[in-house]
């Protein structure tokens, strides 16, 4: 769940992202899952649903590394695009993802796909 107030809206990188929508310090928390609020979801789970369902799941939600388990977050930030040079870093524990820079109002949040998600290629299967 995002622990900043953000926008979502047209995004240059990738149709639509998110953006802050206040001034966020370098290091302050950004996003956190939070249990009871986003989704862990068992891939043998996924693979039961309708197409179209599947498809949501898949395009929303990133695999956790070394697991057989996807988490959607319930919240925007799952418009969150990815990015070599991220607003948004991963922390090295298991604690909230923080600022990587200081972050003006109206700045996209992006995240490097790359340091969470399992499954991430480098390109992405939906325009």
């Amino acid at each position: 769940m995002f622990l900043v107030h953000t926008t979502i809206g047209p995004s240059p990188l990738h149709g639509v992202g998110v953006f802050a929508a206040e001034h966020i310090k370098k290091g302050a928390p950004i996003w956190e899952f939070t249990k009871g609020f986003d989704l862990q979801i068992p891939t043998q789970a996924i693979q039961n649903l309708a197409p179209p369902m599947k498809e949501t799941i898949m395009k929303y939600a990133y695999r956790v590394p070394g697991t057989d388990t996807y988490v959607l977050p319930a919240d925007d930030a799952r418009f969150m695009n990815h990015s070599n040079r991220p607003a948004v870093r991963i922390s090295s524990d298991d604690g909230p993802d923080i600022a990587a820079h200081d972050i003006e109002p109206h700045e996209e949040l992006t995240i490097d796909y790359s340091t969470f998600d399992e499954d991430f290629t480098g390109s992405f299967p939906f325009p």
